[in-house]
């Protein structure tokens, strides 16, 4: 069901009711999404991106980081599911890293999405206790030529103790991004060393 004017001039409702009622402004997105048929702003912004996934997957060019970050409940692990999906749909391999989903919490989000899961070759899910910097780049070593990688939640890529500061290993990440980027596209008799 289409909303009944753009997500725009429903955000601005939602700016007002949050001064209005002085509640935060994911519940005002939230009441606002209620009042448009939605069980919450996450799912109608999903449901009505207008090919939002599509457009940023676009503007990524091999070996770009981009940090989604938004207030609680705003859409960001559906922005990232979403467009790990479309990265699919284009042909490419995603993998998804989540510090917060399991495999059982990712499928359901993608049921309530409307969303067919892609085949496991074309989308790899990662909700292990390790994933950090340098996990991600392990699971990450052999992927084709134009992947896309998601970590949802990456405040908690340095809660252990042993993992380096979160700054430290977002440098990593770009590092290990770029480099892949340039690295030349493997032949299936060859392998990566290290």
């Amino acid at each position: 069901m289409a909303p009944s004017v753009s997500l725009h001039h429903l955000k601005r409702r939602a700016k007002a009711l949050h001064r209005k009622e002085q509640i935060p402004l994911h519940q005002a997105l939230d009441r606002i999404a209620a009042a448009e048929g939605y069980r919450n702003w996450s799912l109608l912004a999903a449901r009505n991106s207008g090919g939002m996934a599509g457009a940023l997957l676009a503007s990524l060019e091999p070996g770009d980081v981009a940090l989604l970050a938004a207030r609680p409940g705003q859409g960001k692990t559906v922005a990232g599911i979403l467009l790990a999906i479309e990265a699919c749909r284009s042909g490419r391999s995603s993998f998804f890293f989540s510090l917060e989903y399991t495999l059982a919490d990712f499928e359901r989000r993608l049921r309530l999405l409307g969303v067919a899961s892609p085949a496991p070759d074309r989308l790899g899910f990662d909700d292990s206790d390790l994933i950090a910097a340098d996990h991600i780049e392990s699971a990450l070593a052999l992927a084709p030529p134009g992947s896309l990688a998601v970590v949802d939640y990456l405040q908690l890529l340095d809660q252990r103790r042993e993992k380096p500061e979160l700054g430290q290993q977002l440098r990593s990440l770009r590092t290990f991004a770029r480099a892949l980027a340039d690295r030349p596209p493997l032949r299936s008799c060859e392998k990566a060393v290290p």
